[in-house]
């Protein structure tokens, strides 16, 4: 109810101006990428999609959103805004065992290239089984459809106003983890997750929606764009993840203020 009442009366944080930002911040390159006219120009099209607004002084400035999406570095103003990437040796954090970290890395930039990049870590550092029948099958640890999903979906609904906390993702030998700031938005429970959605950023999730999917051999997926606004993306982490692994995903709400995806590994 709190939730429902804050985006009625309280500007969403997405749509709040970045006070050390400046138009000049955003790349032409970036946003103009979402543009349908040829004749319109930079600031109409940026306010057009909520990228830029009026501070308290009347002085146009970049929101949220915008340094999220239309800026080369948005760590510059919102230093947590990115995927903090870690593969572990074995089934559990084990500091004691040298090395116990395979691979790390922070991903940052624009939220589709953190979307993209996280979804290189995961082909780079998971095990890919081999079987000869006819001929041979290849067989990942991880369905890469599902974990592209995941990714989007915590990009996209994660709370960005929450400080100092990021996108987490830990691989391990038999499962991967998706730390995402923030509870469920408005009524979402987690029993009604596959069913009903909701956002929290509308903003955002309706640029990734004009954003098209990079041609890249890790971004297994059969969008055009790295959003739909059907509600597909829960259904397809649950199914695909479970026919491959036989074990069904599982969310979990951590003390109100973190969702975790666990997406268990092929066998």
């Amino acid at each position: 109810m709190f939730d429902r009442r804050s985006q009625i009366y309280i500007l969403p944080f997405e749509r709040q101006t970045v006070t050390d930002a400046r138009l000049e911040n955003l790349s032409s390159k970036l946003y103009s990428r979402f543009s349908t006219s040829t004749t319109e120009d930079s600031t109409s099209l940026l306010s057009t999609l909520r990228m830029v607004a009026e501070d308290e002084n009347g002085e146009l400035r970049p929101t949220v959103s915008g340094v999220l999406m239309a800026s080369q570095h948005p760590q510059s103003w919102l230093p947590n805004a990115f995927i903090q990437a870690v593969a572990y040796r074995g089934t559990e954090i084990r500091p004691d065992v040298f090395p116990y970290q395979l691979d790390a890395a922070d991903l940052v930039g624009p939220l589709d290239r953190q979307i993209e990049d996280a979804c290189r870590f995961v082909v780079k550092n998971m095990r890919v089984a081999a079987f000869k029948y006819m001929g041979r099958v290849d067989r990942p640890q991880f369905d890469m459809a599902a974990v592209f999903e995941a990714i989007v979906n915590a990009v996209a609904h994660r709370d960005y106003s929450i400080y100092g906390s990021k996108i987490r993702l830990q691989m391990f030998e038999d499962r991967l983890e998706l730390y995402s700031p923030g509870s469920l938005p408005n009524f979402m429970t987690m029993e009604s997750l596959p069913y009903l959605q909701s956002t929290r950023n509308n903003v955002i999730v309706s640029v990734l929606a004009k954003c098209p999917v990079p041609d890249r051999p890790w971004m297994t997926t059969e969008r055009q764009t790295m959003m739909d606004r059907r509600g597909e993306g829960v259904p397809i982490i649950l199914g695909n993840s479970e026919r491959l692994s036989s074990r069904l995903p599982e969310y979990r709400l951590i003390n109100d203020t973190e969702l975790m995806l666990t997406i268990y590994a092929a066998n």
